[in-house]
């Protein structure tokens, strides 16, 4: 993506996914077309797939805007700093922001038993330290959503966390009221998508507070980059079912003779068009719109 220089001044941060440019107490979160998996940056980008995570976001921000606040200011590029409106490529895949200070928790919520959940349920039969019931197969859906909170790691893989750990993170009151809010959303938004033909297994949240200590729902929220969807007409347990997030990417690279350390391999067209179809078919079942509407209202090609 090109920018302006000045915007290039000032940039802030990266991460797999999104640049990240500062404003004072705002913020311009930029989605690329990057893809990761096994927290490898892989070389080849998934077309508009950052215009998916940036619409899917601005969707739920407003679906979940009467439980929890949420950081986002606008989408409008004629609403940007003057720094931002001559830079190209931000039609959207990029959101205004408030600036919050980020709690250092992955809030993940778990509906079904997949992952890293079933994993751990195989070797103990307990969830991030929640006991289940015995005889569980492989994605059937938990008795209820469990909150399984992990580290946010800045190298390798976040780390899976209990109560306690959590705690000491982030101090009991605001732990407790992270994960009411965590389960709160997630039940929200399971229901809404399941009416539209799509079970959402797990998902994950970043919360900050504002300046008054209010806690505030940040980054990206039920994409499928932050969580799993399932098609619900393809629903069945004992194994991991389809998805329209970057398990198509994983499952190809599975079949590869690949050691999952940098550099990943190139992904061939026909896995990138599938990618794309899949990501672009969760933000039409979900929001009810076409994706094409999306991109012309954003003023993508102007």
């Amino acid at each position: 993506m090109s920018e302006t220089s000045t915007l290039h001044d000032l940039h802030e941060a990266s991460g797999k996914v999104r640049e990240m440019y500062g404003f004072g107490d705002r913020l311009l979160m930029v989605a690329s077309d990057r893809i990761s998996a096994f927290d490898v940056v892989l070389p080849t980008p998934i077309p508009d797939k950052g215009r998916v995570l940036t619409g899917l976001s601005k969707f739920w921000f407003g679906r979940t805007e009467e439980i929890v606040p949420n950081h986002l200011i606008t989408t409008e590029l004629s609403a940007y700093p003057p720094e931002a409106q001559g830079a190209s490529d931000l039609a959207g895949r990029s959101m205004l922001v408030n600036r919050l200070t980020m709690l250092p928790i992955e809030c993940v919520v778990r509906g079904y038993l997949v992952g890293s959940g079933w994993k751990d349920y195989q070797r103990t039969g307990t969830v991030c330290g929640h006991s289940l019931p015995g005889g569980m197969a492989e994605a059937q859906k938990l008795p209820k959503p469990l909150f399984t909170p992990s580290t946010k790691a800045t190298d390798g893989h976040d780390q899976n966390i209990d109560r306690d750990a959590g705690v000491l993170l982030v101090g009991e009151e605001r732990f407790d009221r992270l994960a009411e809010l965590s389960i709160q959303i997630y039940e929200t938004a399971a229901e809404y998508a399941l009416e539209r033909g799509i079970i959402i297994a797990d998902t994950k949240f970043e919360f900050g507070e504002d300046e008054t200590g209010r806690i505030v729902l940040g980054d990206e929220a039920l994409t499928p980059d932050s969580s799993r969807f399932w098609p619900a007409d393809e629903y069945a347990t004992g194994g991991s079912p389809p998805s329209y997030d970057k398990q198509y990417v994983r499952d190809w690279l599975e079949t590869l003779d690949w050691d999952k350390t940098p550099p990943g391999p190139a992904i061939p067209d026909a896995v990138v068009a599938g990618t794309r179809a899949r990501y672009v078919e969760a933000y039409e079942r979900l929001t009810g719109g076409s994706f094409d509407a999306y991109m012309n209202a954003s003023g993508v090609g102007r």
